[in-house]
C-alpha cells in the first residue's frame, strides 16, 4: 500500500545513508522500524502487579473486619487523600 508520511529532512538524509551502508531501503528500514515500534507497544502494554508483600502478623485486631472505606481512610490519613 502506498501512502506519504511527513519526516524531517535531517532523518530522511540519516536513513539515506543507513539504507546505503546496509545495502537495504529506506522502505525496508521504515517498516522494520515500524513493526518494532508496534512490537514494543504491545510488550510494554502489559500490566504486571509487583510483589508488595511484607512482613507482619497481618491486621490489628481493633481493624478485623473493618470496610474497606475505613481501612482506606487510615491509610491515606495525613498523606492528603
Amino acid at each position: 500500500m502506498k501512502t506519504t508520511v511527513e519526516i524531517s529532512d535531517a532523518l530522511l538524509r540519516e536513513a539515506k545513508r543507513v539504507a546505503a551502508r546496509d545495502g537495504t531501503t529506506v522502505r525496508a528500514l521504515i517498516e522494520r522500524g515500524l513493526r518494532q515500534a508496534l512490537e514494543e507497544g504491545k510488550r510494554s502494554s502489559r500490566f504486571r502487579l509487583r510483589k508488595a508483600s511484607f512482613r507482619g502478623k497481618g491486621l490489628q485486631p481493633s481493624l478485623r473486619g473493618a470496610s474497606w472505606r475505613r481501612l482506606r481512610e487510615l491509610a491515606c490519613e495525613g498523606r492528603g487523600g
